[in-house]
């Protein structure tokens, strides 16, 4: 369906909002295209396994393409491939540290053996010991245990000494050694930490002493958001205000102090200053004085903004109200994150299994007289493929969030008696977000991804270039790369109104895009107010969780003597805190937003008359009263709030103060 149909643009513009009824199908073709483009998703996945890349990721192989635990088939060229390792489990690298940083790959000689060390053998004898009494070979095929310490060779034969001591339980069938130092080249910002090993040691036992106490203060976090959003209902009117007026006053005092700072510098005696120090306090002071202007600036600008918005706070106070009835009445929407975090961990588990397979996909390609397995022709391309489908689906499962809470809020809105709500409205928001617009959510999600792609490229090349390019296109890249943030950020915005929209009136992507977009538009400063207050509002309660629960852990970590390190504990605490607090209250956002929609769209296609009767909850209804009172003690003087309001009054209303006027 394309979004430059001037019919469909006609028809929608004459249409009248009907919420919740004539349901219907939207977007199906992208629905196709998007079931296509996961059947490739899944080919690349059987393809992966079908050619072995699955069985020689699980069970490793050799350098000469020999599959661990298993006969395999004869590779021309290369004499040592076609070997039977039916008891030959385990892949042992003869030099694991020899990393290549560019191929990000061990360049170490690869070899299938019966059993990794068990512990750290220093010289060659305690080799040949090993293989002798656990029939595990650690050399090259061709040489035996019997010739471990006589052969000339050995050095280049034979593991390098010594042999690190091996996990317990092998990953991927991979002999890794414990000692992680092994790896210095390829993490050495990580090793120069590790090293440390009193530090090191002081970190870990400390989480691990203090591992009750973590699982306590996170569980006090959950609860603390819980009650956060409770609170925020009730005392949202005096919150609101006090964040306001604690911004005025903040600014006014950071104004304040800039002077201050500046006109004491200026009036200090400059004889008791050092000439080689005379510049620098020169510099200060204009720097200060700069600051100064833009702060008196930005208060001059903020309280013009204040001044603004003063009258619709009272909107973004009575949505913060009704959004916690939401939540008494929908209370599962409160774990709607969970479920997404969940449907997001499976993928991405599929995906990275999916990339490993891509890893070690391709035919034997013999390499002197080793082998290596490469890719050819179109099948080099999958990778990107795959990755575009990384961010197409995750994009996908968070747009389904989206339209289920946007769902079930329009159920709960657009149903005037409240005790009368079905029984499972999110279970019939996923229901209906199944049978009738999955295709809409497939184009929003592919918007999105139209957009990440770019920005990802270039924030790639930014990465690869560092250092390297001059200035000016430093300054041009960095500044493509926020640009197409910043569109990313709106896009998001709008497609999430667009699904509440579609959650409405069951139109399809575009024709909902659109009419969210002029909603929005027509209703610009209580978007700009809801956006800068409430949403700030949310910020701080993050901030609020996370300080209280840092708090308690400081009392409780500090009371326990014991802990010489806790700084590690108390980092993961804050940062579970912040992350629980952010799904709690990122829902409670998405929440008001989508009940703002609702109630623009409610005011502009009903007025309260008999048979346009509002949908609104009373908290909502008592606020469009308010409103009406003000403009009409008003008079002339509220015109401009008339013409903001307007789809909130009757006709017949607005003719009775024309004619009195």
């Amino acid at each position: 369906m394309g979004c430059c149909n001037s019919t469909s643009a006609a028809q929608s513009s004459k249409r009248e909002w009907k919420p919740l009824e004539d349901r219907s199908c939207t977007d199906l073709p992208w629905l196709l295209l998007f079931i296509l483009f996961c059947l490739g998703m899944g080919f690349i996945c059987g393809f992966s396994i079908a050619t072995g890349a699955a069985a020689r990721l699980v069970s490793g192989y050799d350098s000469y393409g020999n599959i661990c635990g298993q006969k395999n088939a004869k590779v021309e060229r290369i004499p040592n491939s076609g070997m039977d390792h039916t008891h030959r489990k385990y892949v042992f690298f003869l030099d694991p540290c020899n990393v290549d940083l560019v191929k990000r790959k061990i360049k170490s000689i690869a070899l299938c053996v019966a059993a990794c060390p068990s512990h750290e053998l220093k010289t060659i004898y305690e080799v040949q010991k090993f293989a002798e009494k656990n029939g595990s070979a650690l050399c090259l095929y061709n040489l035996k245990p019997s010739e471990y310490s006589m052969h000339s060779k050995a050095s280049v034969l034979c593991p390098k000494l010594p042999v690190p001591e091996s996990a317990p339980i092998p990953f991927f069938h991979r002999c890794a050694p414990v000692n992680i130092s092994c790896y210095a080249k390829f993490a050495e910002a990580l090793i120069t930490f590790v090293n440390d090993n009193s530090v090191l040691h002081r970190l870990i036992s400390g989480v691990m002493a203090s591992k009750e106490i973590i699982l306590g203060l996170c569980l006090l976090s959950l609860v603390l958001s819980m009650i956060l959003m409770v609170i925020i209902r009730y005392i949202s009117r005096v919150l609101v205000w006090i964040l306001t007026i604690l911004i005025i006053l903040g600014s006014l005092g950071g104004t304040g102090v800039l002077w201050w700072l500046y006109a004491k510098q200026r009036k200090s005696p400059k004889e008791t200053i050092i000439p080689e120090q005379l510049q620098i306090a020169e510099d200060n002071l204009r720097a200060l004085l700069i600051y100064a202007i833009s702060a008196t600036v930005f208060t001059a600008i903020l309280f013009l903004i204040m001044l603004v918005m003063r009258k619709r706070v009272a909107l973004t106070i009575a949505l913060f109200h009704v959004a916690g009835k939401v939540f008494i009445h929908l209370p599962l929407l409160v774990f709607q994150p969970f479920w997404t975090f969940l449907a997001l961990l499976l993928f991405w588990i599929y995906w990275i299994m999916t990339l490993l397979f891509l890893g070690t996909l391709g035919s034997a390609v013999p390499k002197g007289e080793f082998v290596e397995f490469e890719v050819s022709g179109p099948l080099q391309y999958m990778w990107w493929y795959h990755v575009v489908g990384l961010i197409w689906i995750s994009e996908f499962i968070l747009a389904c969030q989206q339209m289920t809470v946007a769902g079930a809020v329009v159920t709960y809105y657009f149903t005037r008696d409240k005790r009368n709500l079905p029984y499972t409205p999110i279970l019939g928001s996923v229901n209906r977000l199944i049978r009738y617009h999955l295709g809409t959510v497939a184009k929003g999600a592919f918007i999105i991804t139209l957009v990440k792609i770019p920005r990802m490229i270039l924030m790639y090349i930014h990465n690869q270039l560092r250092g390297k390019e001059n200035a000016c296109a430093r300054c041009m890249l960095k500044s493509c790369i926020c640009c197409l943030w910043c569109l990313e950020k709106c896009l998001n915005y709008l497609n999430q109104n667009a699904y509440t929209a579609t959650a409405i009136n069951s139109t399809n992507f575009c024709t909902s895009a659109k009419d969210a977009f002029v909603i929005l538009v027509e209703n610009a400063l209580r978007v700009a107010t809801i956006n800068t207050v409430g949403d700030f509002m949310l910020f701080l309660g993050k901030i609020l969780i996370v300080c209280c629960t840092a708090l308690a852990g400081i009392m409780l970590l500090n009371y326990q003597q014991d802990y010489t390190v806790w700084v590690l504990p108390l980092v993961i605490v804050c940062l579970f805190a912040f992350l629980v607090a952010h799904c709690f209250l990122s829902i409670y956002e998405m929440v008001v937003d989508v009940l703002f929609l609702c109630f623009a769209i409610d005011t502009k296609y009903n007025d309260g008359s008999p048979g346009r009767e509002f949908y609104m909850d009373k908290v909502l209804m008592e606020f469009v009263e308010n409103s009406r009172k003000s403009m009409k003690e008003a008079g002339k003087g509220g015109a401009a709030d008339s013409r903001e309001l307007k789809p909130m009054i009757m006709k017949a209303y607005t003719q009775e103060v024309t004619r009195k006027q």
